[in-house]
């Protein structure tokens, strides 16, 4: 068995990650952290685990994290880069849900997230966690950063058109929507529900954080710069992001051909049939990237649809992923969920 512990488990990826993981047959969960809840039950707090989830919440210090095989970190950036070197010391593996470790520029990283960081010796090591890309270094990995909700859908929609050259990566453009979960388990106003039921608008439009993350993804498949813009919005969803992007062709392509060429055998991308419009609804609940490619009047200007759940393929379904691959396991173990419909 996998012996898990879980920091900072009070928060919406904390609690989809005990969903997963209370069902796994290879996991033993040890230990759930929180300081301000420790020794509350899980399930008072969680009443969906009743039965599942026996473990009250600990303090980091009373957790004995250290035992652990691999520790989830589901918490605000800049925590897991305080705790991590000590567990990778005690010879425990490590996947952070936050934004630590993602960025391999310690400059860029430091500027968009507003801290020093704590080891960056350790951003160096770790494995970006997007299994579509880096599964064979994921299997080696001691420390995983696991990507984020917008930089998961529109990476694996943009992948095939860099990896392949079919596309200007002078210009390409995400125009993204995310559900009111993806700003966390918090209040306040701006994801009150008399604020974001029966409303839509963009926001930071000026600079999100996860703009470099996804450029630096982008220019890695594309093996140069890339100009990209993107503008993330708020919808009045629970869970879900879509992903409408945009590229210019390079050369004539059979893009259908292409997308299901690229993500044949990979459980967890659907390529939908052309001419499909895929719904965030059909991935709920699921570790499931649902994608389109279009080619609106068969002109130069590629149109990919790109829709995950933002909790699961966009946080904590992907982790478990990610430790399936590290310990040998198959990867849909306990994440072979179909969308919940309606």
């Amino acid at each position: 068995m996998i012996k898990v512990g879980i920091v900072g488990g009070t928060g919406y990826t904390g609690v989809e990650l005990l969903r997963l993981l209370a069902r796994h047959p290879q996991v033993e969960l040890r230990a759930i952290t929180s300081r301000k809840e420790a020794g509350m039950p899980v399930a008072d707090m969680f009443p969906n685990l009743r039965g599942r989830v026996a473990l009250a919440f600990s303090t980091p210090e009373e957790a004995g994290l250290e035992t652990c095989d691999v520790v989830f970190f589901a918490t605000p950036n800049g925590v897991a880069m305080q705790q991590t070197r000590a567990l990778l010391d005690a010879g425990v593996k490590v996947i952070d849900l936050a934004a630590d470790f993602r960025i391999k520029d310690i400059a860029v990283w430091e500027q968009w997230y507003k801290m020093e960081h704590a080891c960056p010796d350790l951003v160096a090591e770790a494995v970006y966690g997007l299994p579509e890309i880096n599964r064979d270094q994921i299997r080696g990995a001691r420390l995983i950063a696991n990507p984020g909700c917008y930089p998961t859908a529109v990476q694996l929609g943009f992948l095939p058109l860099l990896e392949s050259g079919a596309v200007d990566a002078g210009f390409l453009v995400a125009d993204a929507k995310s559900g009111v979960s993806g700003a966390g388990r918090k209040a306040e106003t701006h994801i009150l529900f008399a604020e974001a039921a029966d409303n839509f608008k963009a926001y930071a439009v000026g600079g999100h954080r996860h703009w470099p993350e996804i450029r630096q993804g982008l220019e890695r498949f594309a093996g140069k710069p890339v100009g990209f813009t993107f503008v993330p919005h708020l919808t009045p969803l629970i869970r879900g992001i879509h992903a409408t992007l945009y590229a210019r062709l390079s050369r004539d392509i059979d893009l259908q051909a292409l997308f299901e060429t690229r993500y044949a055998g990979e459980a967890f991308v659907d390529v939908l049939p052309a001419g499909a419009h895929p719904e965030t609804r059909s991935v709920r609940g699921a570790n499931t990237c649902r994608i389109a490619v279009h080619r609106p009047q068969g002109g130069d200007t590629v149109v990919v649809l790109s829709v995950i759940d933002n909790l699961v393929k966009g946080a904590a379904g992907q982790a478990v992923q990610n430790m399936n691959i590290l310990f040998g396991l198959p990867e849909d173990t306990a994440l072979a969920d179909i969308g919940m419909l309606p």
